[in-house]
């Protein structure tokens, strides 16, 4: 099943196996300790899933916005 992330300027959107919900912005700088703008894709699927699907190259959330 696959996890879809939608990135806005407050957090991410994310549907994983049929769950919608959202990552606020301040929770994934925590998790990740970086400014949220350097976080990439691959790492707020980390956050979500145990074992994610990481497909391609990771992309920052500053470049999708």
């Amino acid at each position: 099943m696959s996890t879809d992330l939608t990135f806005t300027d407050d957090g991410v959107d994310v549907v994983y196996e049929g769950t919608e919900f959202e990552l606020e912005k301040d929770l994934i700088e925590e998790a990740t300790g970086k400014g949220f703008r350097d976080v990439t894709d691959h790492e707020v699927l980390r956050i979500v899933a145990e074992e994610p699907e990481l497909d391609g190259e990771p992309v920052r959330i500053g470049d999708v916005l």
